[in-house]
């Protein structure tokens, strides 16, 4: 088996979930050095591979059979292809069960238990077993055999009814975040349970089952918006790029494009209407505090923004950065990761790969001082592993592996 190196170096992790939710949380696992065994369908593996294009283009230049969306939630892991629907391959899953610390799964609440595959199964033959199981509603309530997906459960969770410009201006209304944060944020929380769970393993000498939700993770993440209802007692609705809480905390229109400003006291204020050419504005006893401020916001935001298109994005950010005013552009990502900074922190790495060469990825934002993540391993070819990891850790023999494939249980 490959050696692992970082915090969680000497842990397994039985991965057996697919599409996004799940894989990150075993990125993010084999990232700070688990041993991450992938379990995948014979032939066609995650479903994700097949989500293109765009495609990884190999040495010659010709799509493989990979595609990119596969790539951003994989690394760092070893594929296994094993067919859980028949007892063979049932039975292996139980062998890497009673040798893994973790097991991640995200299949529809009760479908595992069918194969003898459930918390309550394995936790059997593996006391010490952690078992994260992920879902669109979590497995109990009145939605627990529902699917759940990101885009529904961004609608379902209340993000949509925050996101998006108002209903009563051009281009108002519902809008999902631009990436599957109701699945990310999940994987985060999840990642976070895991670890904990490992932990209190150590007191405890037992494993014990987490129970997540795409529903649960995304109501949660909504911070300020959820206490300003709970607490309030009024709806948020959407307010395009303005902020409920803090003004001017928002987009303006400049010469030449646009500019975040984002002031989070009254000083900033007054800096910003002093390097904007109207002090009378900083002075105005109207926005003399941020409550104020958010009181009279139409007023305000208006006074601002007729002076901020009278430069261009690049001009107002050099001179608001000089006096302190936290500001910046909004950039495509070819703008991002030819961002001086972005490139200093290496967020870009190229990890090696058999059929591409290699493989532009995206860093683990994680960044220790003693235990680097180390990108040693990019995302597995389909089955890439199976020979490995069964002789491995399970100690097959090859009759025993070649039984296997002749049962296509491989």
């Amino acid at each position: 088996m490959t050696s692992r190196s970082g915090p969680l170096a000497g842990i397994r992790v039985l991965d057996m979930s697919r599409i996004l939710a799940g894989p990150w949380v075993g990125q993010l696992l084999a990232d700070l050095g688990a041993e991450v065994i992938k379990i995948e369908r014979p032939g066609k593996g995650d479903d994700t591979r097949a989500w293109g294009p765009p495609f990884v283009k190999d040495r010659d230049g010709n799509d493989t059979s990979d595609a990119a969306y596969f790539m951003c939630a994989n690394r760092g892991k070893q594929s296994l292809t094993l067919d859980i629907a028949k007892p063979e391959g049932q039975q292996i899953i139980r062998e890497l069960a009673q040798k893994s610390d973790v097991l991640l799964e995200n299949y529809k609440v009760g479908d595992l238990k069918r194969y003898g595959l459930d918390y309550d199964s394995l936790s059997v033959l593996n006391p010490r077993l952690v078992y994260c199981s992920i879902t669109g509603f979590g497995q109990t309530g009145p939605y627990r055999d529902r699917a759940g997906y990101d885009f529904m459960i961004q609608g379902m969770a209340g993000v949509m009814s925050i996101t998006g410009e108002r209903d009563d201006l051009p281009g108002g209304g519902p809008q999902k975040v631009g990436v599957a944060i109701a699945d990310l944020m999940t994987g985060m929380y999840s990642t976070v349970g895991i670890v904990s769970a490992l932990h209190e393993r150590h007191t405890s000498g037992k494993g014990q089952h987490i129970d997540m939700a795409l529903l649960d993770s995304t109501v949660a993440w909504l911070a300020n918006q959820n206490a300003n209802y709970l607490i309030g007692g009024e709806v948020p609705t959407r307010m395009g790029n303005a902020h409920p809480n803090v003004m001017p905390y928002q987009t303006f229109r400049t010469q030449d494009g646009d500019i975040i400003i984002a002031t989070g006291n009254d000083g900033q204020f007054q800096r910003l209407c002093e390097a904007a050419g109207i002090p009378d504005v900083g002075s105005d006893p109207r926005y003399a505090s941020n409550a104020l401020r958010i009181k009279n916001r139409d007023t305000c935001t208006a006074s601002v923004a007729a002076e901020l298109k009278k430069k261009t994005t690049a001009e107002w950010v050099t001179l608001l950065e000089t006096v302190g005013v936290p500001c910046g552009p909004i950039n495509r990502l070819d703008q991002v990761y030819a961002d001086p900074q972005v490139q200093h922190r290496g967020i870009k790495i190229d990890v090696p790969h058999p059929k591409a060469g290699s493989v532009p990825l995206v860093a683990n934002p994680i960044k220790f001082s003693r235990t680097p993540i180390a990108y040693d391993m990019p995302p597995p070819l389909v089955g890439e592993h199976v020979e490995v990891v069964l002789r491995g850790v399970l100690g097959k023999s090859d009759a025993e592996i070649a039984a296997l494939r002749e049962k296509k249980i491989l």
